[in-house]
Parts: C-alpha cells; sequence; structure tokens
C-alpha cells in the first residue's frame, strides 16, 4: 500500500517541478536549492532559535494519534520536537518543504527517533506557493510551521509586480485541511528582521563548542541569504508584516482564538489559531 507521503508527492509532482537549482534574474529562488537548504539547518545551533523552538512546541503542545502536517519543515526540527513531545504517539508527521535536500535529512531524523516512527514521519517535497491541492478537506488535525508562512510568493506578470495572493491562498488553504477545533502554530519574522542580532546572541555557545569555524562557515552562508530575504521582502515578494496585520489575515480566512507572542530575541512571532467547530 502506498504511504500518505507516496500518494501526496504524486499528486504534488504533477503540479509543480522546483528543481534544485535556482533560476536566474528577478524570479531567482533560493529556497529549493540544496546549498540555501543545507545553510539554513545550521540555524538549529543560534540559541536564540532553539527557544523559539521551545516556544512553538510549547503552544503546539502534541498529544496521542494526532496527525500533523509541518509546513515548510527544512531539516525536521520541529517535527523532532513534536515527536519527542508527544512521546513517539502521533499518528503521524508530514514534513512538507521546496528543497529536495531535506528529504536526506528526514531519512536521518527517522533513523535517530526513539521509538522508531517508521512511515509515521513523512517527507514531501512541494512548494507551498502553488497551493496545497496535494491534502484533502480536514486531513490534519493541527498544523505546525516555523520561519516559512512569509515565503509564499506570486508574481503578476501582467503589472510586473510581486503580490500577497499566494500568501493570503495559502492561509486559506491551511483552513481547508485542518479538522474543525484544529490549530494552526506557526513562526514569522517581524519587519526588518536583525540577522545580526540572532548571530550576536549565538556566538558565546558557538565559541564554547568544539567546531567553531565550521559553524561560522554555516552562520555565514545564512547571514548572505538573509540579505537577499530582506531585499525581496522590501520588494514585495516575501511578506514580513506586523502582527497587527498578519492577525487580520488570519481572521479573514476564518481562524479565531488568534493570539501571538514575540520570540527569537524578539525578531519572530509566533502565532497560535484555532478553525471553529
Amino acid at each position: 500500500m502506498a504511504t500518505h507521503a507516496q500518494i501526496a508527492q504524486t499528486k504534488s509532482e504533477s503540479l509543480q517541478n522546483p528543481g534544485s537549482r535556482a533560476p536566474s534574474g528577478i524570479h531567482a529562488n533560493w529556497w529549493p536549492s540544496n546549498a540555501c537548504a543545507k545553510a539554513f539547518w545550521a540555524q538549529q545551533e543560534c540559541v536564540p532559535y532553539q527557544q523559539l523552538l521551545q516556544d512553538t512546541i510549547e503552544w503546539a503542545a502534541p498529544g496521542p494519534r494526532e496527525r500533523w502536517l509541518d509546513l515548510g519543515c527544512g531539516g525536521g526540527a520541529i517535527t523532532r520536537g513534536l515527536w519527542e513531545r508527544s512521546r513517539g504517539t502521533l499518528a503521524t508527521v508530514v514534513g512538507l518543504d521546496c528543497a529536495a535536500a531535506n528529504q536526506l535529512s528526514y531519512r536521518r531524523l527517522r533513523e535517530s527517533l526513539s521509538p522508531a516512527p517508521a512511515e509515521r514521519i513523512q517527507f514531501i517535497h512541494h512548494n507551498f506557493s502553488s497551493g496545497l491541492g496535494l491534502f484533502s478537506d480536514d486531513e490534519f488535525d493541527h498544523i505546525v510551521s516555523g520561519l516559512s508562512i512569509s515565503y509564499a510568493e506570486s508574481y503578476d506578470e501582467a503589472t510586473g509586480e510581486w503580490t500577497s495572493v499566494a500568501y493570503d491562498q495559502l492561509l486559506a488553504e491551511l483552513y481547508r485541511v485542518i479538522r474543525p477545533g484544529g490549530r494552526l502554530v506557526f513562526s514569522v519574522n517581524v519587519p526588518n528582521p536583525s540577522w545580526a542580532k540572532v548571530v550576536w546572541r549565538s556566538l558565546p555557545r558557538l565559541f564554547r563548542g568544539g567546531h567553531t569555524l565550521q559553524s561560522l562557515k554555516r552562520i555565514g552562508r545564512m547571514l548572505r541569504y538573509g540579505r537577499w530575504l530582506k531585499r525581496e521582502a522590501r520588494a514585495g515578494r516575501f511578506h514580513y508584516l506586523p502582527a497587527a496585520e498578519v492577525n487580520r489575515r488570519l481572521a479573514g480566512a476564518g481562524f479565531v482564538s488568534i493570539a501571538h507572542r514575540l520570540s527569537y530575541c524578539d525578531q519572530a512571532f509566533i502565532f497560535r489559531a484555532v478553525k471553529p467547530t
């Protein structure tokens, strides 16, 4: 029998194939590239990210037999946190990301977890900017996402401008695939985030580690991608929005009981919202 991930992957491939290299020109997108994916694995070493992860899992509060979607999962840090917090009692965690390199990270993740998840932890290679049509209505009990939703992108060829259409459509799709009563817990960067502040707060721990030079190189690469992200956000491609604006768009998609807090040394908001029963 095909796994959940295999079925969804077949649907995903029919919708898009982001590839491993970024295209050139105004449409250049580094997120699907292997180099970018591996660079952002390094953020797990940052003290502010570890606090963000802890805060996110706390608000997610996973429980036995629940079905979770980890949107924009990257290397699987949140998936690991959900699994360990639930003591391996979750029914399913599906990690979805546009970078194929993260499939390897998920393979290693499955091998390292206890109890062993087998097929209960899956990875799907898919770009959520094209929607979530590979999932059925009410397919997940809850959804979590770490610093990813902001990067839903849409470009209007007629006007030559970036729009927020894909961002709003993604929120509507998240609402659709969560069951009534389910939670959406996600983090997004604040307007004009300071990556330097994040790195500065992490330096003492890096220098106490045994691989300082290697860690600094990875963080340097992450900072270079960070400059690209902020430049594109200023152009309207990505969406570093004030908390009030995110709240408004969540309410517009139908979510209720919306709350938020700061984390990531005040460089990110964590939101929690509920699909009404």
